[in-house]
């Protein structure tokens, strides 16, 4: 806009404030403290914007931008309470239980040269992309495809699949509450086979030296198993029994600290991360020095880190180091979408995206050692191989990790000292997958924004509700059949439906515009180049991958019957069909021929009067040319 009429503005703003000298500078006049207020007018596509800040004396400033709808949006009180929501978000406990042993397993030290490569063309410009998204938008997972209208339905399949996680991820939190109140002992329970749950199977594998007898079971196995799940009392999916009282109650726990966190927006959970986003960093070097003094450690921690380059001419390698960075990130569940949404809009997302996505693969990288060092311990006190012991998933730190602090001096200290770190791991992810849905539907539904409390307290209850279905003696196999279907295909569908509808239809030219309007430096081409081709043709490979070597869920030996994986698929279609289903209502609620709506369908809602005279940017060849 010319120069003469925005310094008008300003100065029309500003001079009453010459006038009344208290204001300008914040002090206290006769009628108490008073307020400067500047207007910014910016022109777009022949129509103005508004904008207004209140500059408020030190004592009375709200951490609140104005959104472009008029309304006003609260803000992170610090930056500093946006980084580590992001960083506690994207490190949880996967990152412990899955990335260690998928480096063992894959060739040690050699598995960081896929791990590192898919990092750096499709992690990290993912993890920018939804980071610069949310900021310059500032809406939730459903709102922001005002940009594409067509697309809105990716935003309902990531609250989808958020919410679904969120069924069975608060209960791994349970199992580790559990677990951290029976550390409050003198004797840890999974030490040995003279407690009510035990079976006559129950046996010291490694003293007895009856490791290929697969009908023995250890103390601690049988704790997880049978003292904990009592999956003795279910005969399958088809039996799951009533809930169990004792993981019932941590679970309402977790459901209470989770809405406490999240009731009042980011105001709280920017402060509880403070607690859960660091703490297991200051319990992870803590259980590493005690670690490496053990005996063996340095054996497990040279096989961790053993190179073996022949590995990476197996196709399985890089799949796996594929599939590890899509869900390690966490791209795709709508968070890190949600939490930029509340940053100021200057803030340098680019700069953010590149500190958390590192911080997140050293963390991953630096649990290795920690775990390690104790799975080296396990296999020299015992004289068994190393495999006989590395393994991932829940078994790792329900199971073996528990039995190796066992063996310490002091092991009910330490017990309690990592599931407190598990219980932190768990606490921030599940805020941010619940922010997820919480802020994607009251931006969606804007009757929500002035009930945020009671709609965060429906969210909290509804998840409880289904959850207590995972706690029931047979709870784990239905947590077994969501951990499968939630978010599988599923969000790597949802990712790619997103980085088409950003990078094709929106326009990543017109992106990076946006990002040089938030930040002040367009993205380098390396950046557009990933978005445009590198990044979708990624993720259409691992949804094809993930078809292609989809396996059906099991749980031990248990196979899961027809039914289950019929209700498991249904899960998983139900999330996807919320693209398609979206685009036919939105091409048949608009008016006018096909071209016609399509065009409305595809151009940002702000821009539709361009489509009122023929000016869609989507039907020329320079839209689908540049990049």
């Amino acid at each position: 806009m010319p120069r003469g009429r925005l310094s008008a503005l300003m100065s029309s703003a500003v001079t009453p404030s010459s006038k009344t000298p208290s204001t300008a500078t914040g002090s206290s006049g006769p009628m108490g403290p008073k307020e400067l207020e500047l207007i910014l007018v910016k022109e777009q596509n022949g129509v103005q914007f508004t904008a207004s800040t209140l500059v408020s004396p030190p004592h009375t400033v709200k951490h609140t931008q104005t959104h472009p709808s008029g309304e006003e949006r609260e803000t992170w009180g610090k930056k500093i309470d946006f980084l580590l929501s992001v960083i506690g978000f994207a490190v949880d406990l996967a990152n412990v239980w899955r990335f260690p042993y998928l480096c063992y397993k894959n060739g040690g030290g050699a598995f960081l040269v896929p791990y590192l490569f898919f990092m750096v063309i499709a992690g990290m410009p993912l993890f920018y992309m939804e980071l610069a998204l949310g900021q310059y938008n500032r809406e939730g997972a459903a709102g922001v495809w005002k940009i594409c209208p067509i697309f809105k339905g990716v935003g309902f399949t990531v609250i989808l699949i958020s919410l679904y996680v969120g069924f069975y991820y608060n209960v791994i939190i349970s199992w580790a509450l559990f677990y951290l109140f029976s550390s409050f002992t003198g004797d840890l329970p999974w030490v040995n086979c003279n407690n009510p749950w035990n079976s006559p199977n129950c046996s010291d594998l490694w003293a007895n030296n009856s490791l290929n007898d697969s009908q023995k079971t250890t103390p601690a196995a049988e704790y997880f198993e049978r003292g904990v799940l009592h999956l003795q009392e279910s005969g399958g999916i088809h039996d799951l029994g009533r809930p169990r009282w004792q993981l019932t109650s941590c679970l309402a726990v977790v459901i209470v600290i989770l809405y406490f966190s999240l009731w009042k927006g980011v105001k709280t959970s920017g402060k509880v991360v403070w607690i859960t986003a660091t703490m297991p960093y200051v319990v992870l070097t803590v259980l590493l020095l005690r670690g490496v003094t053990l005996p063996g450690a340095m054996d497990g921690i040279k096989a961790y880190l053993s190179v073996d380059f022949m590995r990476l001419l197996e196709a399985q390698v890089w799949i796996e180091a594929a599939t590890q960075i899509c869900f390690s990130l966490g791209v795709g569940f709508g968070v890190l979408i949600a939490f930029s949404s509340y940053n100021k809009f200057s803030n340098n997302c680019y700069r953010d995206a590149i500190i958390t996505s590192s911080i997140n693969s050293l963390t991953s990288f630096f649990s290795g050692f920690v775990i390690f060092s104790f799975l080296g311990y396990m296999s020299h006190k015992h004289n068994i191989a190393l495999d006989k012991v590395a393994t991932d998933g829940p078994g790792l730190v329900f199971i073996i990790y528990p039995e190796a602090i066992a063996t310490l001096w002091g092991s009910p200290v330490w017990a309690v000292i990592f599931f407190i770190m598990l219980v932190t791991l768990g606490i921030d992810s599940a805020m941010g997958g619940m922010e997820s849905v919480i802020t994607g539907l009251i931006d969606e539904f804007k009757c929500l924004h002035k009930h945020r409390e009671l709609f965060t307290l429906f969210i909290v209850i509804s998840t409880f509700l289904i959850s207590l279905l995972c706690v029931t003696n047979g709870g784990i196999y239905v947590f077994t059949l969501l951990d499968h279907y939630a978010a599988g295909t599923s969000i790597l569908f949802g990712v790619l439906i997103e980085a088409i509808g950003i990078s094709w239809l929106y326009g990543v030219d017109r992106f990076s515009d946006d990002i040089e309007e938030m930040i002040g430096q367009r993205p380098g081409l390396y950046w557009r180049m990933c978005w445009k081709f590198v990044s979708p043709c990624f993720l259409l490979f691992m949804v094809v991958v993930s078809f292609a070597t989809f396996n059906p869920p099991k749980y031990d030996t248990y196979v899961f019957p027809v039914w289950a994986n019929v209700v498991g698929w249904c899960l998983a279609i139900s999330s996807m069909t919320m693209v398609p289903l979206y685009a036919i209502y939105k091409l048949c609620s608009l008016q006018g021929s096909f071209c016609d709506r399509l065009a409305y369908a595809i151009t940002p809602e702000t821009e539709h009067h361009l489509v009122e005279r023929g000016e869609v940017r989507q039907y020329t060849l320079h839209h689908w040319l540049v990049v």
